[in-house]
């Protein structure tokens, strides 16, 4: 079975920054990762280049920051009153805001002065370019729902 929209498809992956060969994230030595593709459950560039793929396949594979988290936003860099955070704020850290509906987002620290914190609530890997080692460990069609006589499902 081939990897395709409305696939259950279950990966084994490694993800490095491309510039520089760090990994940021990686399922080895977990269970691997499973979604369903077209489902926008995964970044639009890994389940592109997954598309045909069957069980046991292994691909590796470069994501511009285009298909991937996107480029670094300017506007996503908001500068807020100290007063807003905790006292033992610091640089590097990342909180979550709630936002209105309920959503949390991460937003990283980036510099804080006497009087504000500035925050980037771009993704962390956004502006990033992303090389991913993946192996194709299941594919699977999603189950079928039963329906009754009237169509209902």
């Amino acid at each position: 079975m081939k990897v395709e929209k409305d696939m259950i498809v279950s990966v084994h992956y490694t993800g490095k920054l491309t510039e520089n060969g760090e990994e940021f994230d990686t399922s080895i030595g977990k269970d691997p990762l499973t979604f369903i593709v077209g489902k926008g459950q995964m970044i639009p560039g890994f389940e592109q280049e997954l598309m045909g793929a069957v069980k046991g396949d292994k691909k590796t594979f470069e994501l511009e920051p285009e298909r991937a988290y996107g480029e670094h936003d300017p506007e996503g860099v908001q500068k807020v009153p100290k007063d807003q955070f905790p006292p033992d704020i610091q640089v590097g850290m990342v909180l979550a805001a709630e936002m209105e509906n309920g959503q949390q987002i991460p937003l990283k620290v980036v510099e804080i002065t006497d009087e504000e914190v500035t925050i980037d609530f771009n993704h962390m890997l956004a502006g990033k370019g992303l090389t991913f080692e993946v192996e194709i460990m299941d594919v699977n069609e999603q189950p079928k729902k039963e329906c009754n006589d009237d169509g209902c499902c």
